[in-house]
């Protein structure tokens, strides 16, 4: 007899089959009881006739509590009323494990609640489609940039120095020296793209910010892209075509984690390059019309972002930032020194910044200065000023916070549950 997945099931109509599992749920009509499995692959419902197995089998299926692994043996049989299509029906089950009286029972419970018992929350159906969308979206990021000719080349964690801000650092002690979790891997990236031209990086990234709003993760997987001989605009191009396909691949092969989370396909369909483009000037300008005054030179918070992308039905680019609400290797824009050639591309329906992305300084004395302006350690970026000393190129890059991108496409209320186990400013349990 062979031993199957539950997404197998279906190449095996008629015949009898292993298969292995946890009991999500069972309900009994007396002589029939009726388990409702799962496998990690798929679902299945399996059918216990009483008259037509042992007694000890019903004896089992009769103690099976939720969340017990188990195996069972039995038909497959082609079942149009069943909404998988298909049932099996058992002539013998093995507990493997029968499971203590879960936590988490078919109701409504509360969000922290949840969030102690996350390591089992993962389980339920909602919470397995989010996890297949978040692997199909990785997948896609990369076998996009990899058909581009990107090469993949992993980053430190550990870091001797700041890069986006030194007030959101989180800082330990290494072997007598002072080092910090990385919040970006990109200065790393500007230097392997002297090897290789077209390169990528796809970690973890920190941020030590006191922020508890729905699209804030202190721990996040940040893909980061960055290219040689690549201006700004080019650099927006290959945005636009990255998160175009990435949407796009998530409607065509994961349709069914969609539908299990409710999501409007429509509003997804219409992610379709030329993505639109306004300055941050016109947005500023924007803002005022409806009611949100906000001084020149001050960054966007989450309601002003959504107010913006509230009047395109695809993501939008915001172009041009100040300078001084922006990181010190942003290129200043030629004709107007106080705006940075940078980008940050907000995804509609209200989710808010998902890449930030910029052309680069590759002047060696610009970059000193914007250094000292911020006043970073020169002596710590050395190594990154070396980078303009020897063969500087036009080069330019962005990165796409995985967690944000994935809680849009799947539409979901928090970022909280676009990762397995989050990592939250009152949150480090599980």
């Amino acid at each position: 007899m062979v031993c199957i997945t539950i997404d197998q099931a279906g190449d095996y109509l008629g015949q009898e089959v292993t298969l292995q599992g946890w009991l999500y749920n069972k309900r009994s009509s007396g002589r029939i009881q009726f388990l409702e499995v799962r496998d990690g692959t798929g679902w299945i419902q399996a059918v216990v006739v009483r008259k037509e197995v042992d007694e000890a089998v019903w004896g089992e299926a009769s103690r099976l509590t939720q969340e017990s692994s188990l195996t069972i043996r039995g038909t497959l049989k082609e079942e149009p009323r069943s909404k998988w299509g298909y049932e099996i029906w058992v002539s013998d089950i093995t507990i493997v494990q029968l499971a203590e009286e879960y936590p988490i029972t078919l109701k409504e419970h509360g969000t922290d609640f949840l969030m102690d018992h996350r390591h089992l929350w993962i389980r339920v159906p909602r919470q397995q489609a989010i996890l297949r969308i978040r692997h199909e979206i990785i997948w896609a990021m990369q076998e996009w940039l990899n058909d581009q000719g990107f090469i993949r080349v992993d980053t430190p964690i550990l870091t001797p120095n700041a890069c986006e801000g030194t007030t959101t650092l989180f800082d330990i002690e290494y072997f007598g020296d002072k080092a910090y979790l990385a919040q970006t891997g990109q200065l790393y990236s500007e230097a392997t793209i002297g090897s290789l031209r077209r390169v990528y990086c796809f970690g973890p990234a920190f941020r030590a910010e006191k922020s508890k709003t729905r699209r804030h993760a202190i721990e996040f997987w940040m893909l980061e892209p960055e290219m040689a001989f690549c201006d700004q605009e080019e650099n927006m191009r290959i945005q636009e075509e990255l998160v175009a396909y990435v949407v796009h691949r998530v409607l065509e092969r994961r349709g069914e984690e969609l539908v299990v989370l409710g999501r409007d396909t429509a509003a997804l369909r219409r992610v379709v390059p030329p993505f639109p483009r306004i300055t941050y000037d016109e947005a500023i300008d924007f803002l005022k019309a409806h009611g949100e005054e906000l001084p020149w030179g001050e960054d966007f918070g989450a309601p002003h972002e959504t107010i913006i992308a509230s009047q395109f039905d695809r993501p939008v680019f915001v172009t041009n930032y100040p300078s001084q609400v922006k990181a010190f290797y942003m290129k200043p824009h030629p004709e107007r020194p106080e705006v940075a050639i940078c980008a940050d591309l907000l995804a509609p329906e209200g989710y808010g910044e998902i890449i930030g992305g910029s052309q680069r300084i590759d002047d060696l004395d610009l970059l000193k200065q914007r250094i000292r302006e911020h006043n970073l350690p020169e002596d710590a970026f050395k190594w990154y000023l070396d980078l303009r000393r020897y063969g500087s190129v036009p080069h330019s890059g962005f990165g796409i916070g995985l967690e944000r991108t994935v809680t849009w496409i799947c539409g979901l209320d928090h970022i909280r549950e676009a990762s397995a186990f989050p990592r939250l400013l009152n949150r480090i349990y599980p």
